[in-house]
């Protein structure tokens, strides 16, 4: 199994920046299917952004054009950078590789938007 260290959550004023990292134990360079869930109390997991086997990205309705999702096969890592953020992302963010049938989650970062 893969494992997954998230970092780069924290308390943010509405507005502002973060950009969380995912860094992964093995090489990302063959993984296609990777990205980023999150899950705010209450509420069941969603999609927040993820790379395709097909190569694309998709991302939730509720992020387009303030989420970008990247990585970095060099450092086998992804990356989500979050502007304009609302108080409504407020989650813990988790994210995940899929790889040979099987799905690894990383142990989640607390990204909260207030002021």
């Amino acid at each position: 199994q893969v494992q997954l260290v998230e970092s780069g959550g924290g308390l943010v004023q509405p507005g502002g920046s973060l950009r969380l990292s995912c860094a992964a134990s093995v090489n990302i360079f063959s993984i296609y299917v990777l990205g980023w869930y999150r899950q705010a109390p209450g509420k069941q997991r969603e999609l927040v952004a993820t790379f395709t086997s097909g190569g694309s990205t998709i991302y939730a309705d509720s992020v387009k054009g303030r989420f970008t999702i990247s990585r970095d096969n060099a450092k086998n890592t992804v990356y989500l950078q979050m502007n304009s953020l609302k108080p409504e992302d407020t989650a813990v963010y988790y994210c995940y590789v899929h790889l040979g049938g099987i799905v690894s989650w990383g142990q989640g970062t607390q990204v909260t938007v207030s002021s």
